[in-house]
């Protein structure tokens, strides 16, 4: 027997309620379905560098030499990025310059050039940036102003290096977003009705150290003017060279004989057998005022023996003058040249050096130091020309403090670097268990080598950041005696009827500055 059906809902309606309620449903399946609202296409925003003030700032800054392949941008790609290279990435990233521009369109300048493995400390470079601050543009360059006059706009995604070097991934705009939306102080868009808090100007500091490696820090900016020069401004630059009284092993340097030839550098010489003779540059002017040439101790034990500093400051450097210095002056200190030797090596022309023993118009043969313990300490500058800020003025948020933070950053370094320092020294105790030094025999019971006064031994010729050369005593030439290049004139010469003329014909290349190297490059 069937069972009774269960009630339905619609059970005491009327036929009228009924047949309202199928014309109902028969409406809702004739009405098309709704689909929620397409997503607009995003477009990314086109930022307009011309709708910005922009001021001229120097910036000073140290960095880590041997992780890089040289301060001065590179053409080409290279093994190693450049320091140039990195901090344009991060001045683009952040936008405070254009990438279409490149350098000549901010008006960069660096104070001087450092070559590859050498670091510094307290380098300098002008620029014009990105400004809160209304007017200041004047003195841009002619190609910037041009091009930012008709708009030529910059994506707000990070920009390309300007080159094959690579960007700097993963990093955040150092701007708050407020900051990059709303409306710049000399636009052209209505001022908004509400009143606004005083304009402080970009932090600079913050900005490029939060996009840039450790191995670069900004430590400072400061407004200039627009006829500032980071290098034709620049007074004075303060080289310093570290070394050992022990670079090799079974040599101690006389730092004194060092110390008595670096006194002869003082003054106005001619520094062309002390410094590498690039050809392609047509220099034929040598001549640099040294103002300061000594060695400090750093950490010394009783006897002498420890770190020391080579403090070399001059209104210009050659290239490579303070790694052909310091060669000397370990040949010196290791006992194999005389300290007269410097005074020689300066006279190019009879009677130009009082004191001089012979005429040395062309350089002799030897290899420079190593750029490892090389550091451009500072660039000076006259007081009334720069004012050194590290904050934008704006109140400290959240009680930090940029300055307190960079130190501390570079203090973590510092106490890594005595950590790897430690453990080197224990590397080396271990090895002296089963591995004599060279003084004391070859590691071989009832043997042992040849004392330094044999004509057999080898000598170690130190060259600076532990490197050194290896040469028989007996085979040692004094410096006067080796073999000489030809003279610059000569040289130049050669050059300019050979590649210099096939590069010209070819113009394979935009014309090379001929006195890139004249003012502080190393």
């Amino acid at each position: 027997m069937a069972s009774p059906s269960s009630p339905s809902a619609y059970d005491g309606w009327t036929r009228e309620e009924l047949i309202a309620r199928l014309t109902e449903i028969d409406h809702a399946k004739a009405r098309p379905k709704q689909r929620p609202p397409s997503p607009k296409l995003r477009h990314d925003k086109v930022f307009q560098f011309s709708r910005h003030s922009r001021r001229k700032i120097a910036l000073k800054f140290c960095y880590s030499g041997w992780e890089y392949g040289g301060l001065a941008f590179q053409q080409m790609k290279a093994t190693l990025p450049t320091v140039e290279g990195v901090l344009f990435d991060a001045l683009v990233k952040a936008r405070l310059v254009d990438a279409e521009l490149g350098f000549d369109g901010c008006g960069w300048e660096r104070c001087g050039r450092t070559d590859k493995g050498v670091s510094a400390a307290g380098q300098v470079v002008s620029l014009w940036v990105r400004s809160t601050q209304v007017g200041g543009d004047e003195g841009a360059p002619q190609s910037s102003r041009d091009d930012l006059a008709q708009g030529v706009p910059a994506t707000d995604s990070p920009s390309p290096a300007p080159s094959g070097e690579s960007t700097l991934p993963g990093l955040e705009f150092g701007f708050e977003e407020d900051d990059l939306d709303s409306a710049p102080l000399n636009s052209s868009l209505p001022a908004p009705t509400q009143s606004r808090k005083e304009k402080y100007e970009h932090d600079y500091l913050a900005i490029l150290n939060r996009l840039l490696p450790p191995t670069i820090r900004i430590l400072a900016w400061s407004p200039i003017s627009d006829n500032f020069s980071a290098r034709f401004s620049c007074s004075y630059r303060h080289y310093k060279y570290f070394f050992s009284t022990d670079t090799a092993p079974g040599t101690t340097l006389d730092v004194e004989r060092m110390r008595a030839a670096a006194s002869r550098l003082i003054g106005e010489h001619d520094f062309r057998n002390m410094c590498k003779l690039d050809a392609a540059k047509q220099i034929t002017t040598f001549k640099r005022r040294v103002m300061r040439a000594d060695i400090d101790p750093l950490t010394v034990d009783a006897d002498g023996n420890g770190q020391y500093v080579f403090n070399l400051v001059g209104s210009a450097f050659l290239y490579h003058q303070v790694r052909h210095i310091m060669s000397v002056l370990f040949m010196i200190g290791h006992g194999q040249e005389d300290p007269s030797v410097v005074t020689d090596l300066m006279n190019v022309e009879e009677g130009l050096e009082p004191g001089a023993t012979e005429v040395v118009d062309c350089k002799p043969e030897y290899q420079m130091a190593d750029g490892l313990p090389l550091m451009l300490w500072d660039c000076g500058y006259p007081e009334e020309e720069l004012d050194w800020r590290t904050t934008n003025g704006a109140p400290l948020r959240d009680g930090g403090d940029v300055r307190s933070d960079l130190y501390q950053q570079l203090h973590s370094i510092h106490s890594r670097s005595q950590v790897y320092t430690a453990l080197n020294d224990h590397f080396l105790l271990a090895a002296a268990r089963f591995h004599l030094p060279s003084e004391q025999g070859n590691g071989l019971k009832g043997t042992s080598v040849p004392s330094s006064a044999s004509p057999a031994s080898k000598l170690l010729i130190p060259l600076g950041g532990g490197m050194y050369k290896r040469t028989g005593q007996d085979k040692y030439v004094l410096l006067l005696r080796r073999n000489r290049l030809d003279h610059v004139d000569i040289t130049n010469e050669r050059w300019r009827v050979g590649k210099g003329l096939r590069r010209d014909e070819r113009k394979k290349a935009t014309e090379e500055t001929n006195n890139d190297d004249l003012d502080g490059n190393e």
